[in-house]
């Protein structure tokens, strides 16, 4: 990960058009266009919100099937609740174009090969404001509020909240990154159907070693922002293919560009690759949580920011302008 940038935000927070704040932002975009990732330092997150998250997502999944399956609204295209495993299903597992692409690639950045859905679970949590017009219900409805957890609404909200405020950041840095207003880009998440959106793998269940618990794919939305998990397993592809282990600092999130930033940026950033596997590490960790007393799930900690439903995706200025000249360039070269 030593290609991906660690970028401390303190400076921007404090004063962006400080000369320190204008080199993180050109760090963040640098590292976003020649990786597709970014880690952010932020002074704002808590590791106790952190760790309080984690602790109530494995309590949630450890309870029994049927008091999870409760919470589940596939009438909604489970963008709520909760979703069981074997529903979500990788685009690497059916589309030949990308099945193609893993068997080119050597074998030392291969991804996991997948046969079907995959073996974990989800909570789909709104974060934010809902808009006042709804013209999508399923991607804006109510959450769901499990019955057995008075704490949720308000441990998701926090710790919610906290990462759309980085990822948020993040987007305003990038924008000044690349030359345009701070809030080009966050301007457009406004009212956005933001998504905490926690993934959930038993551990105690799934150990064979290499396993895919979600297998390789990239991300519909904006940017994805990623907490500190408790388990390794994660790994991504920079823009060069290669595979990568995610490792976060501590205090640190880690952000990795989508499909809707792949096309603001008319490909200029490229929406990531990644999976999650099962290690032999993680199996040990889940082994010693149970001994301890807790349960041997693997959360992760994701949050997927979207534009707003009711936005127009279209190449920002600066990507347009580019795109216009290289089109140029070509047809005048007869290309």
């Amino acid at each position: 990960m030593e290609r991906v940038a660690c970028v401390e935000i303190a400076a921007f927070l404090a004063d962006d058009t400080s000369a320190e704040a204008r080199a993180a932002c050109a760090e963040v975009a640098r590292s976003l266009e020649e990786t597709g990732i970014v880690i952010l330092r932020d002074p704002r997150v808590s590791e106790a919100a952190s760790s309080s998250f984690l602790d109530l997502l494995e309590d949630y999944f450890a309870q029994d099937e049927a008091a999870k399956r409760a919470d589940e609204r596939p009438e909604l295209h489970y963008q709520v609740g909760t979703t069981p495993e074997g529903v979500e299903v990788p685009i690497s597992s059916w589309s030949e174009a990308c099945i193609g692409q893993m068997a080119a690639m050597p074998a030392e950045h291969r991804p996991s090969r997948v046969n079907g859905a995959d073996p974990k679970w989800r909570f789909f949590w709104r974060i934010g404001e809902r808009p006042p017009d709804v013209y999508f219900e399923d991607l804006n409805a109510a959450p769901v509020l499990p019955s057995a957890f008075p704490q949720w609404r308000e441990t998701m909200d926090g710790w919610g909240e906290s990462m759309l405020r980085a990822v948020t950041s993040c987007a305003q840095m990038a924008a000044i990154g690349w030359g345009m207003p701070r809030d080009a880009i966050s301007q457009m998440m406004e009212w956005g159907p933001h998504l905490l959106a926690p993934t959930a793998s038993d551990l105690t269940k799934h150990t064979q070693v290499g396993l895919p618990l979600a297998g390789w794919h990239n991300d519909l939305n904006l940017l994805t922002i990623h907490g500190r998990s408790r388990y390794p397993g994660l790994h991504a592809w920079l823009r060069d293919g290669s595979r990568v282990p995610v490792s976060i600092p501590e205090g640190c999130l880690l952000v990795q560009a989508g499909q809707q930033m792949e096309h603001l940026t008319a490909g200029a950033v490229q929406a990531g690759m990644h999976e999650v596997v099962v290690t032999a590490e993680a199996v040990g960790r889940a082994s010693r949580a149970v001994a301890a007393g807790r349960p041997g799930w693997r959360i992760s900690s994701t949050l997927f920011a979207h534009v707003a439903s009711s936005r127009t995706l279209a190449p920002l200025p600066p990507f347009a302008r580019a795109a216009a000249a290289a089109a140029a360039a070509a047809a005048a070269g007869g290309g």
